[in-house]
């Protein structure tokens, strides 16, 4: 789906929305910090950022201040459990595009992400290639009214293939948008999960296929 930055700094809300995220699919990467987020959004691109406001060292405004002042064009979800319009004026001002007061309900947090990505260039919700109809919503997928039965990590491989159909997506790009910093990859791991979908895409499914040193592409049968 997408490679997602969260800052928290609570341990316990962290560990539940990175369970969340990676459950739908998402590599999802947690930085305790302002620092280290600052840090992590250099080393990788991602495709949003959820941020809480009240971090230890430089607050989550500053953090916003520092991207948008970077030329960083990455969404920005912010989390808090400060209800003051002020409060959400002046994130909103450094460059904020959402904001999502704690406690909140999972599935709202849910469909802000999807909102925000739709919102900043991701394909329509209803993603038809072929004989493949991708509900990106509710994350299912069907091959001529045959539901497919897709693991995260393959559902992950999916929705970014189709992001770029009949385009080559090459394998650095597929491996840092599936697996988190700390997921521990095989070498092969990226080679299983293609395989798994290419099985699950046939026989009427549009095809993946390899271009040795490029990448992956997937055709429309």
């Amino acid at each position: 789906m997408a490679r997602i930055l969260l800052v928290e700094d609570d341990p316990a809300l962290s560990r539940g929305i990175i369970a969340l995220l990676k459950a739908a699919g998402h590599a999802a990467d947690c930085a305790k910090d302002g620092e280290t987020a600052l840090f992590l959004a250099d080393s990788e691109p991602c495709s949003l950022v959820i941020l809480d406001i009240g971090l230890p060292g430089i607050s989550g405004f500053e953090v916003i201040k520092r991207l948008r002042a970077r030329g960083c064009k990455t969404p920005i979800l912010v989390l808090t459990a400060r209800d003051h319009v002020t409060d959400r004026v002046k994130g909103l001002d450094l460059g904020a595009d959402d904001y999502l007061l704690k406690p909140f309900n999972a599935s709202e947090l849910g469909a802000r992400v999807r909102a925000l990505r739709r919102d900043h260039g991701d394909p329509s919700p209803v993603v038809v290639i072929g004989n493949l109809t991708i509900d990106r919503t509710h994350a299912t997928a069907e091959v001529c009214g045959r539901p497919l039965q897709l693991r995260p990590r393959e559902w992950a491989v999916l929705d970014r293939l189709i992001a770029k159909p009949g385009e080559v997506v090459s394998k650095e790009r597929l491996i840092a948008e599936v697996f988190s910093f700390d997921d521990a990859v095989a070498p092969n791991a990226l080679e299983v999960h293609i395989a798994r979908l290419r099985k699950k895409l046939e026989p009427d499914g549009p095809a993946i296929r390899t271009l040795r040193g490029l990448g992956y592409m997937l055709k429309a049968s």
